[in-house]
């Protein structure tokens, strides 16, 4: 059984059928070829399927697509802009990616905390991390880059600011 639903996807407008019981995560995978959000424990637990509903990091392989009519969803894919790119550099330089199956999920959720938050402590930090799952790294590291990224967020807004001044 198919539902018709809208939605607007990484900036873009969608609209079409979907299975009424296929999950956010087999739609954007297996339907649209977005594969960046990972299938991992399938139950919530690990992160890797991490996107950004309506504004706000949800686990895509807990949610059926169907049920998401009118909603605006975010990939990793669909992370391209300036303060997305020093958030993946930011995990790059502090080795919080190894092998990189959670780094999507986790950079998702990265961007939706420093969205809500611009200046998190680490307490902050670890918190928005809880239900991801890191083999690799462990994390020390994510907390590391998240606030690498801050630091260099906070150096090119100023940079930003000096430049319209003159």
């Amino acid at each position: 059984m198919k539902q018709f639903i809208h939605l607007v996807i990484n900036g873009l407008p969608w609209e079409g059928d979907v299975q009424v019981n296929r999950t956010l995560l087999e739609f954007l995978r297996d339907d649209l070829g977005l594969n960046g959000a990972k299938q991992g424990c399938d139950g919530g637990e690990c992160g890797a399927c991490v996107v950004m509903l309506n504004g706000k990091p949800v686990q895509s392989c807990l949610i059926l697509a169907a049920e998401l009519d009118g909603s605006s969803i975010t990939t990793i894919e669909g992370l391209n802009d300036d303060i997305s790119r020093i958030i993946e550099e930011a995990y790059v330089a502090v080795g919080a990616v190894q092998c990189g199956f959670c780094a999507p999920g986790m950079v998702v959720a990265t961007r939706a905390l420093l969205e809500e938050n611009p200046d998190p402590t680490p307490e902050d930090i670890n918190n928005a991390m809880v239900g991801h799952l890191c083999r690799c790294t462990g994390y020390v590291r994510t907390v590391e880059a998240v606030q690498y990224a801050v630091k260099r967020l906070k150096a090119s807004e100023a940079k930003e600011v000096r430049t319209n001044v003159r």
